[in-house]
C-alpha cells in the first residue's frame, strides 16, 4: 500500500515538472486563421497600391483575394521641357511627345501563397512563393497637349493655345514638336474614361518577416502580366510606333497588415 502511494505522489510531480513545457510550446502558425493586409508595388512602368484578404488554410497555405489600383506607362514614353516663354502664356511645362491615352489598371485576383521552410523561430523570416490570376480593366483617359495655332487678324498672325486630345483631324499639330507648348493640367478633363477588360497574373518570392505572428510583414519580388484582347493604345501609332495588347513588368513589393482568428 505505502509503494502504490509513493508511485502515485511521483506521477504527480512528474506532471508537475513536465507540463509547463507542454503549455508553453509557441505553436502561432496555427493560432490565427484571417489576415489582412495593404502593399505598395513597384515595378518596371508604374506603380500599383493593393488589399488583400486571406485565410490561413493550413499552417504553411494561404488563400487570399486581392483588390488594387495602379498606374501603366510604355516604356518609351519620355517626358520633356522645351522651356519656351510665350507672351502672356508663361513657360511652357512637361509633355510627353505622342502619348495618346494615360493608363490607370484596376486588377483583381484569387491567389495562394506556400511558405518553404520550417517554421521560424519569433522574428525569422519565412521563404516562399505564391501565384494569383484574375481580372484586369485597364481604365483609359485621353492625353492632351496644348497646341498652339496661329490665327489671322487685322495684326497679323496671332497665336492661339488650345488643349486637345489626339484626332486624325489634328495628327498633324498634334505630333509637331514646334506646336506643343505643354500638356494640360492633371484632372483636367478627369471625366473621358474608356475602359477595355483583360486578364492579370503574377508569380513571385515571398519573404515574410515573422510569418506566423500577429502583424504582417513581407517583401516580394516576381514577375506580372497584363494581357487584353485588344490593343492599349498608349502612345500614337506610327509606322515605327505600334502599341500591344499585353505588358509584362518584374516587380517588388513591401506588404504590411494584421492576423486575427
Amino acid at each position: 500500500m505505502v509503494s502504490i502511494c509513493l508511485f502515485v505522489c511521483q506521477c504527480v510531480i512528474a506532471q508537475k515538472v513536465f507540463q509547463p513545457k507542454q503549455v508553453n510550446m509557441d505553436w502561432k502558425g496555427i493560432v490565427y486563421k484571417k489576415e489582412r493586409s495593404y502593399d505598395i508595388k513597384m515595378h518596371t512602368n508604374g506603380f500599383a497600391i493593393g488589399a488583400n484578404w486571406g485565410t490561413l488554410q493550413t499552417y504553411y497555405r494561404t488563400k487570399y483575394f486581392r483588390l488594387e489600383l495602379g498606374y501603366m506607362k510604355d516604356p518609351r514614353e519620355k517626358r520633356q521641357n522645351k522651356n519656351w516663354a510665350f507672351p502672356g502664356q508663361g513657360t511652357s511645362s512637361d509633355f510627353i511627345f505622342g502619348k495618346e491615352n494615360t493608363m490607370f489598371v484596376l486588377r483583381g485576383g484569387l491567389g495562394y501563397k506556400k511558405y518553404l521552410s520550417e517554421k521560424t523561430r519569433r522574428r525569422g523570416i519565412a521563404v516562399g512563393y505564391n501565384w494569383e490570376l484574375g481580372p484586369s480593366l485597364a481604365l483609359l483617359r485621353p492625353y492632351y497637349l496644348i497646341l498652339r495655332t496661329f490665327e489671322e487678324t487685322e495684326n497679323g498672325l496671332v497665336p492661339v493655345y488650345t488643349e486637345e486630345k489626339y484626332t486624325v483631324d489634328n495628327a498633324d499639330t498634334f505630333l509637331d514638336l514646334t506646336d506643343i507648348y505643354g500638356s494640360a493640367a492633371f484632372f483636367d478633363h478627369f471625366n473621358e474614361w474608356s475602359v477595355v477588360p483583360g486578364i492579370q497574373g503574377k508569380m513571385g518570392l515571398h519573404l515574410s518577416l515573422g510569418a506566423f505572428e500577429k502583424y504582417v510583414k513581407a517583401f516580394e519580388v516576381g514577375i506580372m502580366f497584363d494581357a487584353y484582347f485588344k490593343k492599349i493604345p498608349l502612345l500614337v501609332e506610327t509606322e515605327e510606333v505600334k502599341n500591344k495588347p499585353y505588358f509584362i513588368n518584374l516587380y517588388a513589393h513591401f506588404e504590411f497588415g494584421y492576423r486575427n482568428n
